[in-house]
């Protein structure tokens, strides 16, 4: 018995179905995983999400595993480091962004008291879920992803946009914008 996903998912790429099945849409309440998610959906501005999911792992060696305390220290030396480990994509402005982005979130930690408290606070705590008939049709911008890209920008947040904001917040579980056929639509 097939089971029935949403569109963009390559069936023959078991990283992609694992990424689709495990995590993508499930609601995200942890800050060190947001900030990896975050950080994950910047690096892959202009590229395939699937090429920066290949190199999750190198990611995650190359930051710590993502502990936003120690990120936020990097200095000139660690993004050497990072650029030439070959585990990450060698964009030094990308590598520089999540150093600078990690500082803005520990700012914003302090503000509100999690990553979690800021990003679900911007839809009330519970999933936008929007009735999607094919991930063609779906949104990549929304009022919301707008409006929070805006004030990131104002706090020096850098490879941000508004459809960057708004994938981050479709894989995290902020919108559910699997397509209504989909096994993950309400699970």
């Amino acid at each position: 018995m097939s089971v029935s996903r949403c569109g963009w998912v390559k069936l023959s790429d078991p990283v992609y179905v694992a990424y689709h099945d495990e995590e993508w849409g499930k609601p995200l309440h942890n800050d060190r995983d947001l900030f990896e998610l975050f950080c994950l959906e910047t690096q892959s501005a202009g590229l395939s999400l699937l090429t920066v999911l290949k190199k999750r792992e190198g990611y995650r060696e190359a930051f710590d595993g993502f502990d936003l305390s120690a990120v936020a220290l990097y200095t000139d030396a660690d993004i050497d480091r990072i650029l030439s480990s070959g585990e990450v994509i060698k964009s030094r402005p990308k590598i520089e962004a999540i150093v600078s982005n990690a500082k803005g979130f520990l700012e914003i930690q302090q503000e509100f008291g999690s990553l979690d408290s800021y990003f679900w606070g911007k839809v009330d705590g519970n999933p936008i879920i929007n009735d999607v008939s094919d991930y063609k049709t779906a949104a990549c911008t929304s009022e919301i992803s707008d409006r929070v890209t805006k004030e990131l920008k104002k706090r020096g947040f850098k490879f941000i946009g508004s459809t960057t904001l708004y994938a981050f917040m479709q894989a995290s579980g902020m919108v559910n914008d699997h397509e209504n056929g989909c096994v993950c639509k309400n699970g």
